[in-house]
């Protein structure tokens, strides 16, 4: 839970908040258009992701070895931790160099995260899954909202005038002032948390040959993890519009002239409604069960992408942010707690894996389909009222996967 604290920073500051808001200036400055911006932006995510989603499964089948988990770990939250710091570093102006860096950042974040997902298993019993899912949403937005917060407050400050200080540098120093937040909060997750499920290395055979031995026979056993693989094919149609919502949400108040002032408002409110809403789906849960939750995420999305087409003014996307607010840390907590029940346990990082992978193949897809759809008409809007078929098929497919009691006592 203290690791969601710690790196949420980096979702709602470099992913969603201060980042896009530096690019967008920076490739405004440059005589690039908002719609090419917007894309460009789109683009560097969907490298990204689809680099982490070509390298999930092997990576996550390696560290299903005993001992390896934390060390997979420990790599890619060091090359994310390290690379958002160097943003602030990056030669003023440079715009490409910057989405170079912002993708290295983005695999080193949702490389560490398919490591800690799939520590949910180790660190908890099933029947409590769900809530500390949800928990860990819930105290990871309560967490960023204390560095971004003295975020806002420097720009804030700086773009009036209250501090000596040039506004870009004020954005700059809150890169810095993440990766240090990310960092401070990750050191329990080292020291406290171990891998108690894992696979005990095969004899005679390197760790990485065993591993693409062990993805063969998971190939090849697929009828054995039916369920599994159905369940991944509704998440990667439903969470491709939640990622690229999360993702493309303020480039495209941007392009709508929202300022960058309102932005940070409307995103740091965001952040603090979020944070009871996902603990409320965890105890829902336990109520209405997992699925029903996660039919309710999916079905308050169709309504935000279908509202965003009609967007016009500021309290609209403030209506729309609230709408994002109330589902969008129980729909994503609730998918990694109804997964990690499906899976084996002791092959929870292999499997986690391709949880990423398709959760990646679809964050490739969104943005690519924003980014493609607003250079093509030169509206944002018709990429996000897009995604709404996405959300319906994720929808229409989750109904087939069985809830995890079922799979347990077939």
């Amino acid at each position: 839970m203290m690791y969601d604290w710690g790196n949420s920073a980096y979702s709602i500051i470099i992913t969603t908040a201060v980042f896009p808001l530096f690019y967008k200036s920076v490739a405004s400055n440059a005589g690039i258009s908002n719609a090419d911006s917007t894309a460009y932006l789109g683009y560097a995510v969907a490298f990204a992701t689809f680099i982490i989603a070509m390298i999930g499964p092997v990576l996550g089948a390696l560290a299903d070895y005993q001992g390896m988990k934390k060390k997979f770990f420990f790599t890619f939250f060091a090359i994310g931790s390290l690379s958002t710091a160097a943003l602030a570093f990056v030669p003023e102006g440079n715009g490409t160099l910057l989405l170079v860096f912002y993708a290295i950042t983005a695999v080193g974040f949702h490389g560490a995260n398919i490591f800690y997902d799939a520590f949910l298993v180790d660190v908890t019993p099933e029947k409590r899954m769900d809530q500390v899912s949800a928990r860990g949403f819930g105290l990871g937005y309560i967490g960023s909202t204390i560095p971004f917060i003295i975020s806002i407050a420097l720009i804030m400050l700086a773009d009036k005038g209250v501090i000596p200080l040039a506004t870009g540098f004020a954005m700059k120093l809150a890169f810095v002032i993440t990766a240090i937040w990310w960092i401070v909060f990750t050191v329990p997750m080292l020291k406290y948390v171990v891998q108690i499920h894992s696979i005990p290395r095969e004899p005679n055979v390197s760790l990485i040959k065993g591993s693409f031995i062990r993805l063969g026979r998971t190939f090849k056993d697929i009828r054995k993890y039916r369920h599994v693989f159905l369940f991944l094919v509704a998440y990667f149609f439903y969470i491709d519009g939640v990622g690229t919502i999360i993702s493309m949400s303020t480039a495209y108040g941007t392009d709508l002239g929202i300022s960058a002032t309102s932005l940070l408002i409307i995103l740091f409110v965001t952040q603090v409604v979020a944070a009871p809403f996902a603990i409320i789906y965890g105890r829902l849960s336990q109520k209405f069960t997992g699925k029903k939750m996660l039919y309710v995420g999916i079905f308050v999305y169709i309504i935000v992408c279908i509202y965003a087409f009609f967007m016009k003014t500021e309290t609209d996307f403030w209506i729309l942010a609230m709408l994002v607010a109330t589902s969008q840390g129980g729909i994503q907590a609730l998918s990694r707690s109804y997964f990690a029940k499906l899976v084996p346990k002791e092959k929870a990082n292999e499997f986690f894996g391709f949880y990423n992978i398709f959760g990646k193949f679809a964050s490739v897809m969104g943005p690519l389909l924003v980014g493609v759809t607003s250079q093509l008409t030169g509206h944002s809007s018709y990429g996000v009222f897009s995604l709404v078929i996405l959300f319906i098929i994720g929808i229409v497919v989750l109904r087939f996967v069985p809830e995890p009691d079922a799979v347990r006592m077939s």
